[in-house]
């Protein structure tokens, strides 16, 4: 079941407010969400990944529920502070076996998440150091592929977040795509 935007809304509100029943009823409708996320962008990392779906949706919700200053403002808000931690756990896990003793390996993701360009992996800590020099760039850019590709936002519900036009989340996820194609090309990260 997926939450309607108003629905969670109120949830979320109310657990903000110290109501831990809204907790209890929000938990059930955004892990099923956030399960087809992690399915979703686990399935691109290959084989090569040992985290399961559901260790990285309790990873992102043991997270969430430490966070006990944040003001809530919708559905999406939420989605995009999860695609954040998504983003630091997968990055987390992929340093991790990089340092392993007997030559951890890299781990690829796809950049064409939401997008209808070639297929074209890339080592998703050099994704990371990317996304984090595009930042320093253009921070609307960053934010835009971080919403899509770790969050799994449509286009719509990253304009909602942004507080811009879908075009110009369009726009914006053509122009880092093909920024950070470009860095990961030169970075060796194909």
């Amino acid at each position: 079941m997926t939450p309607s935007g108003s629905e969670a809304t109120v949830l979320l509100k109310a657990w903000c407010n110290g109501d831990q029943k809204a907790l209890d009823q929000l938990a059930p409708l955004v892990e099923s969400e956030l399960r087809k996320l992690a399915r979703i962008y686990l399935r691109k990392e290959g084989p090569r990944n040992t985290l399961q779906p559901t260790a990285l949706v309790n990873e992102v919700y043991v997270r969430l529920i430490e966070w006990k200053a944040v003001e809530w403002q919708n559905r999406a808000h939420f989605f995009a502070v999860a695609a954040k931690m998504m983003r630091r756990v997968l990055v987390n896990q992929a340093i991790a076996q990089g340092r392993e003793k007997r030559g951890g390996s890299v781990i690829h993701v796809s950049l064409t998440a939401a997008g209808e360009t070639p297929d074209r992996p890339a080592d998703l800590a050099a994704l990371d150091q990317a996304l984090d020099a595009l930042e320093e760039l253009d921070s609307r850019k960053s934010r835009v592929v971080e919403l899509r590709f770790f969050g799994g936002l449509s286009a719509e519900e990253t304009a909602e977040v942004l507080g811009v036009s879908a075009r110009t989340v369009h726009r914006e996820w053509d122009l880092a795509r093909a920024w950070l194609f470009r860095e990961l090309r030169r970075s060796g990260s194909r």
